[in-house]
Parts: C-alpha cells; sequence; structure tokens
C-alpha cells in the first residue's frame, strides 16, 4: 500500500512537470519575477532602498511583473493605524504604491479615502474604544463584585484591578476586534481598488 501512495504522488509530481513544461512565456515570467517584486518591495519596506532604481534594472517585459509583485506586497502592508509604527509603515507602503502605480489620479482618490477612514479611526475610533473600554471595565467590574457576594454573602469593599483580570483582557481584545473590522472592511475595499489600479 505504502508503495501506491509513494508511486502516485511520485505520478503527480510528473504530471505537474510535465505540465510546467507547457507553461506560456508569460506564466514563466510571472513565477519568475512575481517573487523579485515582493523581495523588491520587502526591501523597501525595511530600509531605505530606492523603489525606484531597483526597479529601472529591468526590461518593460519583466517590470510589469516586478511591479506587480511589489504592489501585491505594499497593498498587504496597509494597516489600520493602530500605533505609531503602523502609521509609519502605512505611509511607506502608500509612497511606494505610489511610485510603481501608473494612474496617479485613481491612486489619489482611493488615498482620501483610506486617509479620510484613518482619520475617523484615529478620532471617533479612538472615542468609540475608549467609551466601549469604560463600559467593559464597569461590566467586569459589577460581574466580579456580584459572584464574590454571591459566594461569600458580603459586599465588596475594595475594588478590584478588573484590567489585570484574564477575563477582561480575553473580553476587550474580543471587543477591540469588533470595534475594527467595521473599519476592515471598507479598507479592505480600498485595497481590492489599489490592487485593480495599473
Amino acid at each position: 500500500m505504502d508503495e501506491d501512495i509513494i508511486k502516485s504522488a511520485r505520478e503527480i509530481a510528473l504530471e505537474k512537470i510535465q505540465k510546467l513544461g507547457d507553461a506560456s512565456e508569460q506564466e514563466r515570467l510571472e513565477w519568475k519575477y512575481l517573487p523579485l517584486g515582493e523581495a523588491l518591495a520587502g526591501k523597501y519596506l525595511g530600509d531605505d532602498s530606492n523603489l525606484l532604481a531597483e526597479l529601472s534594472q529591468y526590461q518593460e517585459n519583466m517590470k510589469t511583473y516586478v511591479i506587480r509583485g511589489a504592489a501585491e506586497v505594499l497593498i498587504r502592508n496597509i494597516g489600520l493605524p493602530k500605533n505609531d509604527a503602523a502609521k509609519k509603515k502605512n505611509k511607506k507602503a502608500m509612497d511606494g504604491l505610489r511610485l510603481v502605480k501608473n494612474d496617479k489620479v485613481g491612486v489619489e482618490n482611493i488615498y482620501s479615502k483610506v486617509r479620510y477612514l484613518f482619520t475617523h479611526y484615529d478620532e471617533q475610533g479612538e472615542q468609540q474604544r475608549r467609551q466601549a473600554y469604560q463600559s467593559l471595565k464597569a461590566e467586569i467590574e459589577a460581574r466580579l463584585q456580584k459572584a464574590v457576594q454571591q459566594q461569600t454573602g458580603t459586599v465588596m469593599t475594595g475594588k478590584i484591578d478588573v484590567e489585570k483580570q484574564p477575563q477582561f483582557q480575553q473580553e476587550w481584545r474580543k471587543l477591540q476586534t469588533q470595534l475594527d473590522s467595521a473599519y476592515l472592511v471598507h479598507l479592505n475595499e480600498y485595497k481590492q481598488e489599489l490592487a485593480a489600479i495599473g
């Protein structure tokens, strides 16, 4: 039985190799140059490499795939501006996309929607998160006091540091995910629009 499994796995591998021989020139270029573009974008995001200079080393027929690979990585690296590091990463990724995309006006139109979303997340979203945090804190505190009262039959006089309770931490992470989900839906739509732009 093991021979049959090995044999069928070998046959599958041979079939894949035969299909590779049937690959078009476009597919071969894609396989070779998309990963190079992804690596360039990673390098660009990691340090201050000159993305345009790096791209200029490729011939036009190759550059299309390199740019597509780079754009995919840059788009994936745009996220909610949860902290200063995320904001810096977003700026760098968006600047990089601005360099590699041909439709500069289309990119700027989407960026205006992204900036509006980020501003809303920073301002109204922050207010919502603060309110939700305080509400959850009061709710967990009330639950803990009630549980202590039921177990001991006395009202608790001291304060419980609710924020350090695992239950609070877990529920706060869930609540943050829920609060962020609406923003992520819009951001993902904008990222798809960016991916579709040439």
